[in-house]
């Protein structure tokens, strides 16, 4: 019956926590469509110029610093949430870590990232320089800013929501439909880094170029590890071979138990049957 009852108590917990996060993810992208479309309007230009008398936010440098920034955080989240993940699918870390807290903590990396990237897009609609409306953040190929690389990066972003998405609907739906949901976790980070790599003002800096070809280089590794581990784990493996039989025993000839080979045996006497002789 405990056991019974804290079982329940702990699907209770984790249904209300998905049901939180579901609830502040749709909140985020709420919010994010509030501010986009309130910075287009007299509202929120005044709130701008409120924003630009405390802390001179009218350089045509200051957004683009912060979007950059949240984005470079945003893509280096992603990749250790995809590295986590290979981690977690080839069971490298359940020799040190919990496999229960490996799961929890590669959902927290996936919607922090989430987070820098709703940073990463809100800053552009108060560019000064080159402002984003709410469709060309949602939509993709349409920003006036490179906009093949720039759409990329809009395609990785929804693609990330998705696959963040599935734990919380883990339970409503099978295992393969959300390791089949989960693969598109390797699209949605070559996405960020070609959209990181082509569109961002950083990429001639070696640093920034270091950075990344180092963290794909690590994350095509880890998944020619996988790749390795699901092969060895999809080969068919040998039947035990059936014990060999004891070997024979050498005959001994002077066991009374065992007859003496080419030896005539003699027959037993016969006992006398109680009549008289003739």
């Amino acid at each position: 019956m405990s056991q019974a009852k804290s079982s329940k108590g702990k699907g209770s917990s984790v249904a209300m926590w998905a049901i939180g996060g579901i609830m502040a993810a749709i909140l985020a992208l709420v919010g994010t469509l509030v501010l986009g479309a309130l910075a287009q309007t007299p509202v929120g230009q005044s709130m701008g110029q409120t924003l630009n008398a405390l802390f001179g936010t009218d350089t045509t440098h200051a957004t683009w610093f912060v979007t950059r920034s949240a984005g470079i955080i945003a893509y280096l989240l992603l990749w250790f949430s995809t590295v986590w993940g290979l981690g977690v699918s080839s069971k490298m870390l359940d020799k040190v870590l919990h496999r229960a807290f490996t799961f929890d903590f590669h959902e927290f990396i996936s919607l922090l990232s989430i987070g820098f990237l709703i940073l990463h897009v809100v800053v552009l609609t108060g560019d000064q320089f080159m402002p984003y409306n709410v469709a060309q953040i949602l939509i993709p190929f349409i920003s006036p800013y490179r906009p093949v690389w720039v759409g990329v990066g809009v395609i990785s972003f929804w693609l990330i929501l998705l696959v963040s998405i599935t734990f919380y609907i883990r339970s409503k739906i099978t295992m393969k439909t959300f390791r089949v949901i989960h693969y598109l976790s390797f699209i949605s980070y070559i996405a960020a880094a070609l959209h990181s790599f082509y569109s961002g003002t950083d990429t001639p800096l070696p640093m920034a170029q270091l950075m990344y070809v180092g963290t794909f280089l690590v994350v095509v590794f880890l998944t020619a590890y996988w790749l390795l581990t699901l092969r060895s784990a999809k080969k068919p493996v040998a039947p035990p071979k059936p014990p060999a039989p004891p070997p024979a025993q050498p005959r001994n000839p002077y066991l009374r138990t065992q007859p003496m080979m080419n030896t005539p045996q003699t027959p037993p006497a016969r006992k006398p049957n109680g009549t008289g002789r003739k």
